[in-house]
This record gives C-alpha cells, sequence and structure tokens, in this order.
C-alpha cells in the first residue's frame, strides 16, 4: 500500500480507552518466539528472482527473471514492496534498512532466527549492490506500475511491462539514494561479525552511493515520475534521508565527515514526529541519541527532538498527535495504519533502551516517561496486533487461530505455479479475485494494513488499506518481537 505519512493533531479522551488497553494486555498470552519467526518468513513470499534451494515458501517459484534486460544491468532479485509486483526501490530500501537496524538492536534476542533475519538483509542488500553497480546511476525501480495493476497475476507469470527506472546525475534522486545508502551501510553493521568481507563490500558500496545521492541532489519524482507518482512519490524532500544515509554511515564507520555532515544539515529539517518509508525525522534523532545522549555537548537537538517525538505519541500528553482506538490500537492519519503501529513501537522500545542506559526519564508536561512506560506503550500496540483486541483478531497471517485469510495478494490469491504450471494471463486471475473462500496461499506471517479505528475489520481482497500486506510495516515489527522474545523482558 502506498500512502503518505501524515500528522493528525486530533486529541479524543482516553480514560476509558486506556482501561481497556492495559486490561487486553494483561490477559494476553502470546508466542512471541512463533511471530518473531513467521514475521521473518513473510520476506521469502515476497521475493523476486531465482529462489534458492533454502526457500521456505515452497508455494512460491522463480519470477522477473530477465529484470534489468532493458538497460543491459542484472536487475534480478529483491522483494516485490506488497501485493503487487513491481519493485519499488524507496520502500525496498527502507525495508532493508529497518530489518537490518532490528539485527543491530536486537540480534541477540533473535535466537535461531538471527540466520533468517540475516537472510532476509543479505537479499536486499544483494539486490542494491546491484541498483548501484555503475558509477553515477541508481536503479529506482523495476516494473511499470500501471501495467502491473491492471493484471491480477501471479509474479511467476508476470508479462506486464518491466520497466527499468533510474536516477543519475542529470535527473537525480537523492531521496532514493539516501535511503540506499542508509541500507547498505546499516547492513554493513549487521554483517560486521558474521560476513566481514561482505560488510565491508556493502560498506564501501554505501559511501560511493551517498557520495553521489549528496553531490547530485534532487528529488526522484521529478526525475521518474511516471514510475513512481503516486505510489511512492517522496512527499517530504531528500534532506531528511541525505541525514539519516550520513548517521547511519557515521554510526559504521565513526568517520568526522558524517558526523559533521548530520549536524550541519538537521537544522533544516522541519519538526516533524513522522517516521516510515518517506519520513526519516524521528528515526534519525532516535538513533543519533544512541551516541550523544550522555554527552550535553552534542545532545542538542537530537535528545530534546525524540522526546518530543515521545510525547507526540503518549496517550496522556499533552502534545500528543496521534489517536488510539476504543481497544487501544496507535493510530495517525493515511491507510495501511500498521505500518505506524509497528514503526514507532520500533522507536518506542530503542529509545527506552536508551533511557534506561542513560537513567533518564522524558518529560511531556507533567508526565514523566520513564522507560517502563515506553516498553508498555509499544506492548500494547505489539499484542493488539497478535490478537489481543476487541475482535480477537490476529493481523499477522498464519499467527493464531484468527487471521486474515482474504488478503490483497496477487501470488497469495491465485494457485501456486506448482499446483497449476500452466500461465495464468493478465485478467485469469479476476475470478479468483472475486471468489468468497480464503486465498489458496497462506502468506506467513504477513502484516496487513490493520483494522479501522473503531477497531472494525473488513477481511476482503477489494479492501486494499486494511488487507494489503507491506514489507515495511514487516521489517521493524521483526525487531520488536525480538525485543519480547526475552522471556524476562528487561532492559537488556
Amino acid at each position: 500500500m502506498r500512502v503518505k505519512n501524515m500528522t493528525n493533531k486530533s486529541k479524543l479522551p482516553l480514560f476509558i480507552t486506556m482501561i481497556v488497553m492495559v486490561t487486553m494486555v494483561k490477559g494476553a498470552s502470546l508466542n512471541y518466539t512463533e511471530a518473531l519467526s513467521k514475521s521473518i518468513l513473510f520476506f521469502e513470499g515476497q521475493r523476486s528472482g531465482k529462489l534458492p534451494p533454502s526457500q521456505r515458501m515452497k508455494w512460491r517459484g522463480d519470477s522477473a527473471l530477465h529484470d534489468g534486460s532493458d538497460i543491459h544491468m542484472d536487475m534480478v532479485g529483491g522483494y516485490y514492496d506488497a501485493g503487487d509486483n513491481v519493485k519499488f526501490h524507496f520502500p525496498m530500501a527502507f525495508t532493508t534498512t529497518m530489518l537490518a537496524w532490528s539485527v543491530v538492536e536486537f540480534g541477540d534476542l533473535m535466537g535461531s532466527e538471527l540466520q533468517h533475519a540475516l537472510e532476509a538483509i543479505r537479499w536486499g542488500s544483494n539486490y542494491f549492490l546491484k541498483a548501484t553497480q555503475k558509477h553515477g546511476v541508481v536503479v529506482a525501480q523495476l516494473g511499470d506500475p500501471i501495467s502491473d495493476h491492471d493484471c491480477w497475476e501471479r509474479p511467476e507469470d508476470m508479462d506486464t511491462l518491466r520497466t527499468s527506472y533510474v536516477v543519475n546525475q542529470t535527473k537525480p534522486g537523492s531521496e532514493l539514494s539516501g535511503e540506499i545508502a542508509a541500507a547498505l551501510a546499516a547492513s554493513s553493521i549487521a554483517f560486521k561479525t558474521n560476513d566481514a568481507t561482505y560488510s565491508k563490500l556493502l560498506l564501501d558500496r554505501a559511501r560511493q552511493v551517498f557520495g553521489f545521492a549528496n553531490k547530485y541532489r534532487g528529488q526522484y519524482n521529478g526525475s521518474v515520475a511516471a514510475g513512481v507518482c503516486p505510489f511512492y512519490c517522496g512527499y517530504n524532500g531528500y534532506m531528511d534521508e541525505l541525514i539519516w544515509g550520513a548517521a547511519w554511515l557515521y554510526k559504521a564507520t565513526n568517520g568526522a565527515a558524517y558526523w559533521n555532515f548530520v549536524k550541519a544539515n538537521i537544522q533544516s529539517l522541519w519538526g516533524s514526529n513522522e517516521f516510515g518509508w518517506d519520513s526519516k525525522h524521528a528515526g534519525i534523532n532516535v538513533l543519533v541519541s544512541q551516541w550523544v545522549m550522555a554527552d550535553p555537548s552534542k545532545a542538542n537537538p537530537f535528545v530534546p527532538n525524540a522526546d518530543k517525538f515521545i510525547c507526540s505519541l503518549l496517550p496522556n500528553s499533552p502534545t500528543r498527535e496521534v489517536t488510539y482506538s476504543k481497544g487501544g490500537l496507535l493510530f495517525r492519519a493515511g491507510s495501511s495504519n500498521l505500518q505506524h503501529a509497528t514503526a514507532y513501537s520500533f522507536l518506542l522500545i530503542v529509545y527506552a533502551r536508551q533511557l534506561h542506559a542513560a537513567k533518564k526519564v522524558t518529560q511531556c508536561g507533567n508526565e514523566a516517561a520513564d522507560p517502563s512506560k515506553l516498553i508498555n506503550l509499544a506492548k500494547s500496540q505489539v499484542d493488539y496486533i497478535l490478537g489481543n483486541n476487541p475482535i480477537g483478531m490476529s493481523y499477522v497471517v498464519g499467527y493464531g487461530n484468527k487471521y486474515p485469510e482474504k488478503i490483497h495478494h496477487r501470488g497469495s490469491t491465485l494457485p501456486s505455479i506448482k499446483v497449476h504450471p500452466q500461465q495464468l494471463q493478465c485478467r485469469d486471475g479476476d475470478k479468483y479475485f472475486a471468489l468468497a473462500s480464503p486465498n489458496l496461499n497462506i502468506l506467513t506471517g504477513a502484516v496487513v494494513g490493520g483494522p479501522a479505528n473503531d477497531d472494525s475489520f473488513q477481511d476482503s481482497r477489494s479492501n486494499v488499506s486494511q488487507s494489503e500486506p507491506c514489507t515495511y510495516i514487516n521489517a521493524p515489527f521483526v525487531g520488536v518481537l525480538a525485543y519480547f522474545n526475552n522471556p524476562t523482558l528487561t532492559f537488556i
């Protein structure tokens, strides 16, 4: 689902809401280990390209094996972002960054799932090495979205246009390239102890891509508008991605030039409390706070801004910018709402651990937000998603006794190529889309867009904003689940 992350400053009384939320959280008995395993497995269902022998999502097959041929580049691989068959690189890069951050922050809590998480990162980072293989060129997207969206077709059967879109020195795309630099840098940290040679390759490429993004500045909307808009237009400009990329490069290298870039440009960002595929503002402040919180000379404006972000979420904060449903789910304006719940929960936990280490609290008016309050809020969101909500619906496909069965996803809806090897043409999938029965294939671990703000959910393929899964909803959820996979729930 392609949506703009927007701010909603409306306020609602929350006394009854929070009583309901706390009651449900305490009543939950949830298996975070199972949820973590399935949330990672989901990414195998989104793979494009030649599938490896280790592929566990068996109903999927090889797809898009000629991607990049129109520009004489090998662009086979990567992820389909959601329920369609386009490879949108901007959200894919954010997905890869968040998978990597999940491992960097919580990898030691993943147990046997760490290896699968690293495989999910590598599937993305390998692809971005391909997308940046030519100096002065970054591949921005694979697949014509109009052609793709006109068909309900398995990825294994695609006969739609696989147009390659690129940004370069004369048609730049700094938000895209900056996010790819962040993804490569974050991935290099994730692999540093696991595969040092690969880590160095990723870091070297991250430096190169960041240099390109910074030197040739411009929004990719204008350069590849026909491909990305209105689906994944960059609405917030590109400075947040440049700062985000520089911050990850500083974390990876400790290089003064990157830190100086972050400090010199952070004031250019307006005071947004958003975080997602298009807006990195809150993520920058939480990430940077990791290394400046203990040093007052460096803390401003990062720690104050991170505090403001936390205060924008807390239910009883006077500066709250989100609403909560009666069941306790966080809402921000726009569709596919669980992208906010998972990403914000991730930042809540990361920042709570920083506050705990620094022996600090966040002050929101008269409310003191200690680390445990942040963790409890994140836990309420996780538990809601896993089924502790008014309708008892798990929003993770294949988890729990009740979950969405008619999700908006082509491969899940249509018969597997392993069962029906004959090609299904562009409109052959329409009859499967119209069926009242559940999807034929279970996209295990997929987190869908989620319920409406009255806690209702319509399990329908036509209800795109609620029933479509997205990689960037799952990616931060991997880290969140890894944290709660720790049975003692201590700050570690």
